[in-house]
């Protein structure tokens, strides 16, 4: 059964800095998908350009997908899209090739911008100043309704729905859908309840992967003793801390107190976020389990964090983040994932069962034209997917794709887990908050979680302090 609590985001704001920090946002799948990660560990141990929606086209370019079935897209000759996501580094390095290939097909010259953590001041800027992009990709869910009350976001046109239809469960179309308007493909996605960690670091240390937050502290007060460091955290960029909370949150309290915390229906002073904080307090209250102390977690930001687990002559022994995380080691490491590059599933908390968070980024089209339709249609094909998911650090939806296009076991396992889960999920609730309070740099949840790593034993100043930015932010 599908449970979705999203809220309209009415704080907006245009005026906070651009930043670059990679951005993921979260669904927090329901326990069902949780066996299916158990899994996962074991295996790892359009027209001629007067169609507005690129539905026909008298000289189309189709390709054979991998099912296939013929993808029809038009022919864009001297037209120009540009496309904007969160996306850097070996994220954006793969999905050019998304791009590129899509230029081939079509003869459009695209060109891609990113935009930063703040992303809905990125692109409220553009679009206030009459240059939006003409696809993006949100990494908020709440984002999207918010455009969409806007109108600065266009309904998928019947090529691009097609698309949608064959490809994608009940419920990610839902996710892509405001108030009976369909607006958007969730085409890249990620299961965010992982642990990466250095096989060689836990071999030395002779430790074995955790299956409860309590066996995760004693391996890590193990990996600690035999001269390594233990946990990287990336805490300069506070939506990773976000996603410590969550796993925690989720697994502990449960899906309907999650709910309602997403909801903002209890408040951040409820005892149950008192006990996550507390508990995710036990591994940043102390220094020795973390690769640099506070002031090295605070000073590393994402990519950092996972470099530091696979490189250098005293790399640290585990990292936590989504499947995104493979893309780096490859790209940035001489790592390999499956052997130097292990996981394990994010441990269950207390009595809680194993929680299991994806995130994904939302594709729309901006501007009303052939080519952002068409590309929409291309980007929930199959063909484009398989394109996507070849070159790593990418988890797909799309339930047409074949798991060989993955490039490996570990990958193709995530996929499995995913796919097999359904439609049973909930979205992340830092997602569904005003951007104000769970979206943007250097304010509101990231800002407050921040401090709380500077400063873990203040959990009841942390809980104000959270409260208060999510009640001006709701409004409530």
């Amino acid at each position: 059964m599908l449970s979705l609590t999203t809220r309209k985001d009415s704080s907006f704001e245009t005026k906070t800095a651009h930043h670059s920090v990679r951005r993921t946002t979260r669904i927090a799948l329901a326990a069902v998908a949780a066996s299916a990660l158990a899994l996962t560990a074991a295996a790892c141990s359009s027209s001629d350009g007067s169609k507005k929606d690129g539905n026909s086209s008298s000289s189309p370019s189709s390709s054979a997908s991998g099912s296939g079935s013929s993808l029809q897209l038009p022919d864009l000759h001297g037209q120009k899209l540009e496309v904007a996501a969160v996306w850097t580094g070996p994220e954006q390095a793969n999905f050019m090739r998304v791009l590129k290939e899509f230029d081939k097909r079509t003869g459009a010259k695209t060109s891609y911008v990113p935009t930063g953590d703040s992303q809905s001041t990125f692109l409220g800027t553009k679009i206030e100043g009459g240059a939006p992009p003409d696809v993006a990709f949100l990494a908020q869910n709440g984002v999207l309704h918010q455009f969409a009350d806007k109108g600065w976001v266009k309904p998928l046109g019947s090529a691009a729905q097609a698309q949608l239809t064959q490809n994608f469960s009940p419920g990610w179309q839902k996710l892509g859908a405001w108030k009976g308007k369909q607006y958007g493909i969730y085409a890249k996605v990620s299961n965010k309840s992982l642990i990466w960690y250095n096989a060689k670091a836990f071999a030395n240390a002779g430790a074995t992967e955790p299956k409860t937050w309590a066996d995760f502290l004693k391996t890590a007060e193990t990996v600690f003793e035999s001269g390594t460091p233990p946990v990287s955290i990336g805490g300069a960029d506070g939506w990773t801390l976000t996603d410590w909370f969550e796993n925690i949150y989720l697994s502990q309290a449960g899906p309907d107190m999650y709910d309602k915390l997403a909801a903002h229906t209890i408040k951040w002073t409820d005892p149950s976020v008192k006990t996550a904080l507390t508990t995710l307090g036990q591994l940043l209250g102390n220094k020795d389990l973390i690769a640099g102390g506070t002031r090295g977690a605070l000073a590393a930001d994402f990519p950092k964090s996972v470099t530091q687990v696979f490189t250098g002559s005293t790399p640290a022994a585990m990292v936590y983040e989504g499947d995104f995380v493979s893309a780096f080691i490859s790209g940035n490491t001489k790592a390999k994932v499956g052997t130097d590059a292990k996981v394990f599933p994010f441990p269950a908390v207390g009595t809680g069962k194993p929680p299991v968070v994806s995130g994904g980024d939302v594709a729309v089209a901006m501007k009303d034209s052939p080519g952002a339709q068409a590309l929409l249609t291309f980007i929930g094909s199959t063909d484009a997917a398989k394109i996507w998911a070849s070159g790593g650090g990418y988890l797909s939806p799309n339930k047409s794709l074949d798991f060989s296009a993955y490039p490996d076991d570990v990958q193709r396992n995530i996929a499995k887990a995913l796919i097999s889960s359904g439609d049973d999920f909930r979205f992340d609730m830092s997602d569904q908050a005003p951007a104000a309070f769970g979206g943007t740099k250097g304010q509101g949840e990231w800002k407050d979680l921040q401090d709380f790593l500077a400063k873990p034993s203040d959990v009841a100043g942390a809980q104000a302090k959270l409260e208060a930015d999510a009640a001006k932010a709701y409004g409530s």
